[in-house]
């Protein structure tokens, strides 16, 4: 939650996205580079300080249907994509973004490349102050068409589930499998082997991954703490072997524990 500010910061700040916002008309992009800041927080700021959004009084507002494509055909990537937006992905009015740790810059360069390519548009990156990195894409068009197939705001007040179409081929869900622990999904030790974990707040979720889990023909846990995980060792080979990860994080954790453990793709 947003730190409380005085009132003198308060009317600071407002004094600065009004200048910024209305008077100099810039976008929401371009303030957002200026403050140094995600440009879900200049949204969050316009909201709490009481200022009218104006997108179409933004420069390329009209033109904004060019630079994104609506894709006509379900597939890998976009399954893939979709697995992303439910982990680390966020859906605000006018764009979507993912946002990722202090130690994933390759993985958010993959990110973003898989963003462009299923949108056919130009993805941009923001650095936070903590180092954290946020890809979005700016588009009304995008969000309205997520949220027709269940994607929301807030994944775990609403309760997220994996959209029904992924279900449908085996494809689908290995990679909306990928890219769900890719972002909520961890690979560590135990003391005798290695075990693949997905944790999230979502129980509909919780459900969904350890049902494609099983329908994929694995043993999954039962769901405990918010997390479901795979720990025979043939099913976690089976899961490096055929799905695998994007996120170099995991794959530099894999390689090592494969080493140590002796294991055999």
């Amino acid at each position: 939650m947003p730190s409380r500010w005085t009132k003198e910061e308060e009317s600071k700040k407002r004094k600065e996205l009004l200048a910024l916002y209305i008077k100099e008309n810039k976008t929401i992009g371009e303030i957002s580079k200026i403050l140094n800041i995600g440009q879900s927080t200049v949204f969050d700021r316009l909201l709490r300080l009481n200022i009218k959004s104006q997108p179409s009084k933004k420069k390329y507002y009209k033109n904004r249907k060019y630079y994104v494509n609506i894709p006509k055909r379900k597939s890998n990537k976009l399954a893939e994509f979709i697995g992303i937006m439910l982990g680390d992905g966020h859906i605000s009015h006018f764009q979507i973004t993912v946002t990722l740790g202090t130690k994933e810059c390759e993985y958010v360069k993959y990110v973003s490349n898989l963003m462009n390519e299923v949108f056919k548009t130009q993805s941009k990156i923001t650095i936070r102050k903590c180092g954290y990195k946020t890809v979005y894409v700016g588009s009304t068009e995008v969000v309205k068409w997520l949220e027709s197939m269940g994607l929301v705001n807030n994944k775990v007040k609403s309760q997220v589930d994996i959209p029904d179409w992924i279900l449908e081929k085996d494809c689908f869900m290995k990679n909306v499998l990928r890219g769900l622990i890719d972002t909520d999904g961890t690979i560590y030790k135990l003391r005798f082997g290695v075990q693949i974990m997905f944790c999230n707040r979502s129980m509909f979720l919780l459900n969904g991954v350890r049902s494609i889990f099983v329908k994929l023909g694995y043993h999954p846990s039962k769901i405990s703490g918010f997390q479901v995980y795979l720990t025979r060792r043939q099913e976690v080979l089976k899961f490096i072997k055929e799905i695998g990860f994007h996120n170099s994080k995991h794959k530099k954790r894999c390689s090592k524990f494969l080493k140590k453990y002796g294991y055999v793709v």
